[in-house]
């Protein structure tokens, strides 16, 4: 199925598929790449024991400035939305971190089952072995712009939508504020493309009006 589209974006390891639907990478080499980050995230986890947690019912300010006081390696790693934010970072920081925030009146601080620090500085081994990949990746023009993780703003050069893949392990997934750049930029309707309705779920609580739809693929007989 092809969908129309004006603009793209994909939530953390979804910016490969993204960058498969605007042309930007072929469907072999977005494979090979998310086969290769996979395995180099696995390896960095074996080098650094580390976690995530989830942070519900703070502003994203205060949570940095907790993470930002809190002994360890500890940062923002994903801003789902307003009021959810995932932290990152070593194990010990991670509870202290969340004592914390429940202290300042978080609704819930919630240590995630994952076996990693993702989009943190815990992951600079595996940055540096997926950017040596993508280097050797050709990363074609796209046909519409990708809202990227690292920056959140509307991408359309192949170079820079490179530079910043290779920094997306070890930088925050912007998603609150790509999904809110979107808007700005006339986004007046989001299809999510795979299964489930999570990313939908996000936008409406980015923003109310936002309208959002799931993609649906009929098999060949």
């Amino acid at each position: 199925m092809d969908l129309n589209r004006d603009m793209v974006a994909g939530h953390s390891l979804g910016e490969f598929s993204a960058l498969v639907a605007n042309g930007t990478l072929t469907f072999e080499d977005g494979l090979r790449l998310v086969s290769q980050r996979a395995l180099a995230m696995q390896k960095a986890c074996e080098i650094q024991p580390s976690t995530m947690a989830a942070v519900l019912g703070l502003e994203d300010n205060i949570v940095e400035n907790i993470c930002k006081n809190t002994p360890g390696v500890v940062v923002a790693a994903n801003y789902n939305c307003p009021g959810q934010l995932v932290i990152s970072g070593e194990i010990e920081a991670i509870n202290s971190a969340c004592e914390a925030l429940k202290d300042a009146g978080a609704r819930r601080a919630l240590v995630l089952p994952v076996g990693g620090a993702f989009h943190s500085p815990l992951m600079e081994p595996a940055r540096e072995e997926l950017a040596a990949a993508i280097e050797n990746t050709t990363f074609r023009r796209p046909n519409c712009p990708i809202y990227q993780n690292v920056t959140a703003s509307a991408i359309i050069n192949d170079s820079e939508i490179k530079a910043n893949l290779m920094s997306q392990l070890t930088a925050p997934v912007r998603w609150t504020q790509s999904v809110q750049h979107m808007i700005a930029d006339g986004a007046t309707l989001f299809t999510e493309v795979g299964p489930g309705k999570v990313l939908q779920g996000l936008v409406k609580k980015i923003n109310r009006e936002a309208v959002t739809a799931s993609a649906t693929f009929e098999k060949e007989a």
